[in-house]
């Protein structure tokens, strides 16, 4: 499970952020908090603001480090690839437009019986990684251990957690654009490849990007195509919002010229209103809610087999609120989330601001101010004006359309269209 993630100077994030899932001492919902390693764990996280005040960046920061952790790789020796793929940092300051970027994670591993706790990160710069830490913990201990640590500023190297065997290689091999962790997975060291795979669990869907928006609706559940099983889950799956597809045909559909990618034709399955026979239309001229929630189930499948964390962009989009909300309850009834998967998303859907549906450490915000710096902070951290803590029994929606947790647009009238 992630317990935290820190980032600093990546886009509109000119200053230290931190996305915090361990739970705060509250009273609240204390059924669904995950008791692991000597942590407790909350399942979800919520992002509401204003347009342009950094939801999506928050989203983009997590990305670009599982991004930067898999393909780290191919940008050794390679300066052109490795500054089409250097983190953006906050360019509106002479200082921070040259900083460094900096990314960390604290997280737990699925099926660890030994309940050990990690914390990784790395800063890259305008030529490569300028320092890169990776720590663990006992269940028991109260500080964490080095693995590996590199910097450099101090032209650092230590490799004393790693075996004696592969830390030759290591050196030897490494290039400043690549990350330890990269290398190391690829070299087949355990610890190495413990984090590498831990951030490729992770799945991300961004329903804010055409692009990544029709990719999403046309990638099919895993096993879909040849088991009627699978078929009859998604079915299951689909019933909870809208109980008329009944099934699904599906048809392989030949290719042309040279290409070896099988494509398929999938029609939705409906019963006639008047009789016993049934008719099918194709998939795409479901609703658009209807595709949205397709394109959702193949990585809910795997983050809940995983036990990982999905990260979504505009969960709220083409979405009524009440099926945001059943979407949300996935991971939040440990009946159904048995591995303790998260979700994290952003969202303007004010309906899920409720103390019958979200905890406070659960509900985040991003603010922009004057200088286009944005922040992020947590309800449960929020200070009101006469210095009090917001309480449980509060009406957060009808607050934060207020203006009192901050968060929210600035409005003007909008006169351009006014008569002369």
């Amino acid at each position: 499970m992630l317990i935290q993630f820190n980032f600093k100077n990546f886009r509109s994030f000119r200053d230290d952020a931190t996305l915090d899932l361990s739970a705060a001492k509250m009273s609240e919902f204390n059924d669904r908090v995950v008791s692991v390693s000597n942590e407790k764990i909350l399942p979800v996280a919520a992002i509401y603001g204003a347009n342009a005040s950094g939801k999506s960046n928050v989203y983009s920061a997590f990305e670009y480090m599982v991004e930067y952790v898999v393909n780290s790789l191919h940008y050794g020796d390679d300066p052109v690839k490795f500054e089409e793929n250097r983190p953006t940092p906050f360019l509106f300051d002479g200082v921070s437009e040259d900083a460094e970027s900096s990314f960390e994670v604290y997280f737990t591993v699925p099926g660890d019986k030994s309940e050990k706790s990690y914390n990784y990160g790395f800063c890259i710069g305008k030529e490569g990684v300028t320092e890169e830490w990776l720590n663990y913990k006992a269940k028991t201990a109260r500080d964490y251990k080095t693995i590996f640590y590199r910097s450099d500023e101090e032209n650092e190297l230590d490799l004393s957690g790693l075996p004696k065997s592969t830390r030759n290689n290591i050196e030897v091999a490494l290039d400043k654009q690549v990350l330890i962790v990269s290398l190391g997975a690829k070299l087949k060291v355990d610890k190495c490849k413990l984090v590498r795979d831990w951030f490729l669990a992770n799945e991300f869907a961004d329903f804010g990007n055409a692009y990544t928006n029709f990719f999403l609706s046309r990638r099919l559940p895993k096993g879909f195509v040849e088991d009627k099983d699978i078929q009859q889950k998604v079915v299951q799956y689909f019933s909870s919002f809208d109980e008329n597809i009944k099934g699904f045909n599906v048809e392989e559909v030949p290719t042309e010229g040279d290409s070896k990618e099988s494509t398929y034709k999938i029609n939705s399955i409906h019963k006639k209103i008047d009789s016993d026979e049934v008719a099918e239309i194709p998939l795409g001229m479901e609703s658009a809610g209807t595709l949205k929630m397709f394109a959702l189930y193949p990585e809910l499948q795997e983050v809940l087999q995983n036990g990982s964390v999905y990260f979504i962009d505009e969960l709220n989009a083409r979405l009524h609120p009440l099926l945001v909300r059943n979407f949300i309850l996935i991971f939040l009834n440990p009946e159904v989330n048995v591995n303790h998967a998260q979700l994290i998303f952003t969202t303007h859907d004010t309906w899920q601001l409720s103390n019958q549906l979200l905890r406070r450490d659960e509900i985040w915000f991003t603010e922009k101010d004057t200088n286009g710096v944005s922040a992020l902070y947590s309800l449960a951290d929020f200070i009101s004006e006469d210095g009090t803590k917001i309480r449980k029994d509060e009406s957060y929606e009808k607050n934060y359309l207020l203006g009192k947790y901050g968060a929210i647009p600035t409005l003007k009238t909008i006169d351009i269209l006014k008569e002369d």
